[in-house]
């Protein structure tokens, strides 16, 4: 007589043999490949953020005569720990990639964009893309708030540049109004010098005779 295990169903079978593949063994496989933690820089370091918010970025190509977007994503104020300076910094949302880099400056001007208080538009020499480029751009806002913070707060930025470049100029005037009575000091002191020698020296020659 045949022995019933001979013919169990196929399902069993299986079930068997993944309950066997699925039975914890104790056994410890160390990986293949390890992964180190990599430090990602992005260039931000020496900045304190001045600005973070969401908006849309555009940018006026001249070719064509028309807006076009540049990238949704958060756009930055950053003011450098060292040299004060700050600049605006766009990303876009998914890959980070920069739509915007450049130095907010004492000419830099907010203007309201086609009638809508949720947008705005300036000029400025952009670095986004590795070469400074004369550029215009126009950036929208989920709300009335947001642009207008954003659009003081550049203002602001750019009217304190420009009482920095003035301080600057009046520094670097002084300094060279300097310079230039110390040089017309030192040619009347060499010159004094000179004259006193002369005289001596036309002594000496009478002594002699």
């Amino acid at each position: 007589m045949a022995d019933p295990a001979e013919h169990r169903p196929a399902e069993e079978e299986e079930e068997a043999a993944a309950a066997g593949e699925d039975e914890d063994t104790g056994a410890q496989v160390a990986p293949i490949v390890k992964l180190e933690e990599v430090a990602v820089t992005t260039g931000e370091e020496d900045e304190d953020v001045l600005l973070d918010m969401k908006a849309k970025l555009y940018r006026f190509d001249k070719e064509g005569n028309q807006w076009k977007e540049r990238g949704t994503g958060t756009v930055k104020l950053l003011k450098h720990k060292e040299t004060a300076k700050v600049r605006l910094v766009m990303r876009q949302a998914k890959t980070l990639k920069i739509c915007a880099n450049h130095l907010v400056v004492a000419t830099t001007k907010m203007q309201e964009h086609a009638g809508s208080d949720k947008s705005c538009v300036w000029h400025a020499l952009d670095f986004a893309d590795g070469e400074l480029k004369e550029e215009m751009f126009a950036i929208r806002f989920g709300s009335v708030e947001n642009c207008k913070k954003f659009k003081d707060i550049v203002e602001e930025i750019a009217e304190q540049q420009g009482k920095t470049e003035e301080k600057e100029n009046e520094e670097a005037s002084t300094a060279a109004d300097l310079v230039q009575k110390l040089t017309v000091t030192e040619a009347s002191k060499e010159e004094t010098a000179e004259k006193e020698e002369a005289p001596a020296s036309d002594d000496k020659k009478d002594a002699k005779d």
